[in-house]
């Protein structure tokens, strides 16, 4: 049988299914719509090998819906129209059985091939489930975006992993035939990188290249029969992720040389110049913020910039972008207070605004207390004048906080005046 093991051990239900449980568990956003055979357009995002197209497929299956398949980066709108045109003869319109069409890394089509899918999604002709590890907001267009529900697929944790490889000792065909005992799996899940698929194939690999029918694993015996070749760069698989980590920790760690050597591997390996523009511009923000708000200004010229100009040209932009960065003082505060604000609204829900600074644009909002007692900042020296902003549940309530750097130090500085102690700066 030439079947690898990551397919033949490919869910078949939902209740084969593992993780992803804020999708599919019992009270999972997408469970509701499964069972009941409504099914939404939607794009699955998420990294490598956490099951996007089993999850697809598993959809189809239960709503017994005919279920199409491309993948971005062999089809181009010829393909898409051909799909389209069978999938409207198996399904039609007005009928919630609308066939789905599964189109794997979206984010490689570019906006005339995304453009071609916009009449048979609007139209319900199809059902577009979309699969990419790229942030949908880049690499999908607003319109086909509109159009589509996304849903954010989170890697598989080490007790996901285990649960998988114990799954292929007990339940595979092929793998229960021999005595397979877990020692040790701190290797096989380290070159796995998350990627369920990868982690079969290793495990599958190991197994087979053993002769003995009883066969323990350990962290040698895996290192044994499998090459670590972290000199590859695989834009596709678990080097992409592993890369682009050690670039931004590099840059975050201030190391210029370390962050241009990163770069230099994923330029050589093929990475989308893109790509990295856009890790870069974000890490401006978390990373860098407001203790050298210029860095945000040249990453986003980066990004411009590369996608303008392209290889081979955008190493030298991207390279003088990372090393900026890397020597640039660093803050998270900015980063840090949307998180703790986000946690906050989750934990105290809507809260009324307080009256002073409602918007009254209608008489009767005015004749019930909207925007009373509002003071223009600019009708008082320094342009300040002290209000509550804050709902009242919640009020002195400190989010922000400035980094130890001479630009936030300042912006503590100002803050203390203006506010005295009201939010301990």
């Amino acid at each position: 049988m030439n079947t690898p093991l990551a397919e033949r051990l490919r869910p078949q239900t939902l209740d084969d299914y593992i993780s992803q449980n804020h999708l599919v568990g019992p009270e999972g956003s997408l469970t509701k719509h499964i069972q009941q055979g409504v099914i939404p357009s939607m794009i699955f995002w998420g990294p490598p090998g956490i099951g996007k197209t089993t999850l697809a497929n598993i959809i189809a299956n239960h709503s017994e819906r005919p279920f199409y398949t491309l993948s971005a980066i062999n089809s181009g709108v010829k393909d898409v129209r051909e799909v389209i045109d069978k999938a409207k003869k198996s399904g039609g319109l007005f009928t919630t059985k609308n066939p789905i069409l599964f189109i794997d890394e979206i984010h490689r089509f570019s906006k005339s091939q995304q453009d071609s899918l916009l009449q048979a999604v609007e139209k319900g002709w199809v059902t577009l489930i979309g699969a990419t590890t790229e942030n949908p907001s880049f690499e999908v267009i607003s319109a086909l975006l509109s159009r589509c529900q996304v849903y954010i697929l989170n890697a598989f944790n080490k007790n996901d992993l285990e649960s998988l490889l114990k799954r292929a000792i007990e339940k595979d065909e092929l793998i229960s035939q021999k005595n397979i005992k877990l020692k040790e799996t701190d290797v096989l899940l380290r070159l796995s990188g998350g990627d369920a698929r990868k982690l079969l194939n290793i495990f599958e690999l190991v197994v087979n290249s053993e002769t003995s029918y009883k066969i323990t694993i350990t962290n040698e015996l895996v290192l044994k029969h499998v090459q670590n070749n972290t000199v590859r760069y695989d834009k596709t698989g678990e080097q992409h992720y592993d890369i682009i980590s050690a670039l931004i920790k590099s840059i975050r760690g201030s190391d210029p040389n370390a962050a241009v050597y990163y770069l230099a591997r994923m330029i050589e390996g093929g990475e989308d110049v893109k790509f990295i523009a856009r890790r870069l511009l974000i890490l401006a923000s978390e990373d860098i913020g407001n203790a050298n708000p210029t860095a945000l200004v040249i990453a986003n010229n980066t990004f411009q910039a590369v996608s303008t100009i392209g290889n081979p040209e955008s190493r030298i932009i991207l390279s003088q972008c990372a090393t900026y960065l890397a020597c640039s003082p660093k803050s998270n505060a900015a980063y840090q207070a949307i998180n703790q604000a986000q946690q906050l609204v989750k934990e105290t829900g809507d809260l009324s605004v307080p009256l002073e600074i409602r918007n009254a644009p209608t008489k009767l909002m005015k004749e019930i207390g909207y925007g009373d007692n509002y003071k223009y900042a600019h009708n008082y020296e320094g342009n300040f004048a002290e209000l509550e902003f804050l709902p009242e549940e919640i009020k002195n309530t400190k989010l922000y906080n400035p980094g130890n750097n001479s630009r936030e130090q300042a912006q503590r500085e100002f803050l203390k005046k203006r506010w005295k102690e009201k939010y301990g700066y």
